[in-house]
């Protein structure tokens, strides 16, 4: 063990980081007091902290993003890295990039944020309202809704009271249609509820139960996939075009792809399942198999050429078919993208001749991470699991830079 000396003025951003680690390490480890009472207040105490921390983090986050940073580590967005390699749920990840995007437009949040006069909470509720106005009416939400946290109105209320601004500045510029209140709806039906933006858009959000989930995955996932090594486009903007395709009457036919016994197709109540895991009751599988037909899935050679060689570049219908009940996600083990919209990748490389098109040789992975894949092999990892499925994983670039020249010190010292 050994200890350092930070001087709190001199010390660089890493220096900070490093010793609010090993403080928040130090403190983990130990017992909260007996007393409740000092417990509420150092709660209280290491909460304003906390949001302070939150403040330096979306700092780092912001520059992350706006560079693009993540792409070099295999991570195709901000939210993937914040999701796999940070551990967020997509609810805090989606929120916690909101900020770090909506603070150049909200100095006030930033600063009192920063400075602990303001909790993260009501940061992130200020830039999740805002976060469609243009920069005049974002001034102008921006004080509304502080004023309000000044006068002690909790997060909840000064969320609630952004979506009334919202409304209003909508009610002004006459482009909103309220929807209906989601109570209204149970979950039986489907439903969806569409909502005019401000420049002619629309808001869309619903329930599908999981039939019509289904048709909309058989639908939608096979134009959902990549136009090509140049289509930069996330998964949500290439959904809405497929959306757009299947309305303007340019879709293909749907498909829906559901495993099950046969003894579920002939009257069982062995639920079935959709190739992204999703449960299916026996009876709605039948539903399903009556109005979608029925093709049998070979997992091996039988009448299905499930192994072609070097033949063929291209994996069969029945092959991706087979790859789709393998794998539910992605082969990347940190990313999330469904299998029904990712590619086929040969494990060892087709055009090195090293893999053929058989079954066994190929696994599912989405197009950023079989183009990332095929640049930068040196940083994927590839392993098969216990169930003869490939497992992808990422690792650092091998010229990162480290982040310091030295290990952390086990003990810390500062002065103010």
């Amino acid at each position: 063990m050994h200890s350092v000396t930070v001087d709190l003025g001199e010390a660089s951003t890493m220096d900070l980081v490093n010793a609010a680690a090993m403080i928040a390490a130090e403190l983990a480890a130990r017992e909260a007091p007996e007393s409740a009472a000092t417990c509420l207040e150092l709660a209280e105490t290491l909460a304003s902290a906390s949001d302070m921390h939150e403040s330096a983090l979306a700092g780092f986050i912001g520059r992350v993003d706006a560079a693009g940073e993540q792409r070099r580590w295999g991570y195709p967005s901000t939210r993937a890295w914040l999701r796999s390699k940070l551990g967020m749920r997509e609810s805090r990840a989606k929120e916690r990039l909101t900020l770090a995007r909506q603070r150049h437009r909200l100095p006030q949040v930033a600063k009192r944020l920063a400075a602990g006069d303001l909790s993260y909470g009501c940061a992130t509720t200020v830039a999740d309202a805002v976060a469609r106005l243009d920069d005049t009416d974002c001034a102008q939400a921006e004080s509304m809704l502080l004023d309000m946290a000044d006068q002690g109105f909790s997060a909840g209320k000064v969320a609630a009271f952004g979506r009334r601004i919202r409304d209003v500045i909508a009610e002004r510029d006459g482009t909103e249609h309220a929807p209906d209140q989601d109570t209204k709806h149970g979950y039986d039906k489907s439903w969806i509820t569409t909502t005019r933006s401000l420049d002619g858009g629309r808001y869309i959000k619903g329930w599908l139960n999981p039939e019509d989930a289904a048709i909309w995955d058989g639908t939608l996932a096979p134009l959902a996939k990549p136009a090509g090594p140049e289509d930069h486009r996330d998964v949500s903007e290439r959904t809405a075009a497929a959306l757009s395709s299947v309305l303007s009457g340019g879709h293909k036919a749907t498909k829906v792809t559901v495993i099950c016994d046969l003894e579920t197709l002939t009257g069982g109540n062995a639920p079935a399942r959709l190739t992204d895991g999703t449960p299916i009751p026996a009876a709605q599988a039948r539903r399903i198999a009556l109005t979608a037909g029925v093709s049998p899935l070979l997992l091996g050679r039988g009448n299905t050429p499930l192994y072609l060689g070097h033949r063929e570049r291209f994996a069969s219908a029945a092959q991706r078919q087979v790859l789709e009940t393998l794998y539910p996600t992605c082969a990347v083990r940190e990313c999330e993208i469904p299998g029904t919209l990712c590619e086929v990748d040969h494990v060892n490389g087709w055009a090195l001749g090293k893999s053929p098109t058989d079954i066994d040789q190929l696994a599912l992975t989405c197009g950023w991470h079989n183009r990332f894949k095929h640049t930068r092999p040196d940083q994927i990892h590839i392993t098969k699991d216990q169930d003869g499925r490939y497992v992808y994983r990422l690792l650092p670039p091998p010229n990162r830079r480290p982040l310091n020249d030295t290990d952390p010190p086990d003990h810390l010292t500062w002065a103010a």
